[in-house]
């Protein structure tokens, strides 16, 4: 699969935005969005887990062209955890739940507005990474904090 492209971010966010969905970029296309030097294969959104989020998520991720099943159309309704989709026009992670981070509407408060893309905070960002232990993410944390660094700089004043 291709790398992630500014483009699927634009796709992501206007699909999601006609349908009124809670969401947030987070994990490395978050970071990408940020101004991150990197790439990733995947998008990843973090989710606002209520019913009526995920009942409009079914439709916008259609429109975006996933060929949802009826099982992760339910699983998506119903807030599962961890949602990755490779059926459709890119790779998508769904999550509802990520490690590191308490909620989601503590994540929406500290939300950066990039280009109108509802981007995690960097500090989630390294926190879900953090709180994964999954070796990939741990190997790309001295870069994510040194950018953190760079990041906070340019935006403190």
């Amino acid at each position: 699969m291709a790398a992630f492209e500014y483009r699927q971010a634009q796709e992501i966010r206007d699909a999601l935005s006609r349908h009124g969905c809670r969401y947030l970029f987070i994990g490395k296309s978050g970071a990408i969005l940020l101004g991150f030097p990197d790439t990733t294969q995947d998008a990843d959104l973090f989710v606002d887990r209520s019913p009526a989020n995920g009942r409009a998520l079914v439709p916008a991720l259609r429109e975006l062209g996933f060929a949802l099943t009826e099982a992760q159309a339910n699983d998506i309704e119903r807030g599962k955890d961890f949602v990755q989709l490779k059926n459709g026009p890119f790779d998508l992670d769904l999550v509802f739940a990520p490690d590191g981070i308490e909620g989601f509407d503590l994540a929406w408060n500290r939300r950066v507005e990039v280009e109108g893309f509802p981007v995690c905070h960097i500090d989630d960002i390294i926190a879900s990474k953090a709180a994964t232990h999954r070796r990939k993410d741990l190997e790309s944390l001295p870069r994510l904090r040194a950018f953190r660094e760079y990041w906070m700089q340019k935006h403190s004043s």
